[in-house]
């Protein structure tokens, strides 16, 4: 069943939907996905290659919510054995942006970010 957003979005409030749309937004899977599927329509097999460490289960499992959040769609081909192939929708391209700009900062800002850790984790021993 359908349900109807009446209210103004807000993200703070405890039932507001778009908490959903941040929660599958912040996993690294969605979003490595999102970022290789940029790049055009994708089969799963290469999106298993081309994303180290994601296992079969949790590829098919993340696609599948992308798909059902209209982020990708996925095409099956009658070939034998069967070719599926995904790509960003036009809901999905509209985070093209956001996607590239959060990859690269977290690429640019990673040294930074390990430093901090090992800082905070030695503070921390010494406690």
């Amino acid at each position: 069943m359908l349900q109807r957003f009446h209210d103004i979005p807000d993200v703070f409030s405890l039932n507001c939907p778009t908490r959903m749309v941040l929660d599958r937004l912040a996993d690294k899977w969605a979003m490595l996905l999102l970022r290789r599927l940029m790049d055009g329509p994708t089969r799963f097999n290469q999106l298993h290659r081309d994303i180290q460490g994601i296992s079969h289960k949790v590829l098919s499992q993340t696609l599948k919510k992308l798909e059902r959040d209209g982020l990708i769609s996925r095409q099956a081909f009658a070939t034998v054995p069967v070719t599926v192939e995904y790509r960003a929708t036009p809901l999905g391209e509209t985070l093209s942006g956001t996607v590239a700009q959060i990859s690269l900062w977290a690429e640019t800002n990673i040294t930074e970010i390990l430093q901090a850790q090992d800082a905070y984790d030695t503070r921390a021993e010494t406690l």
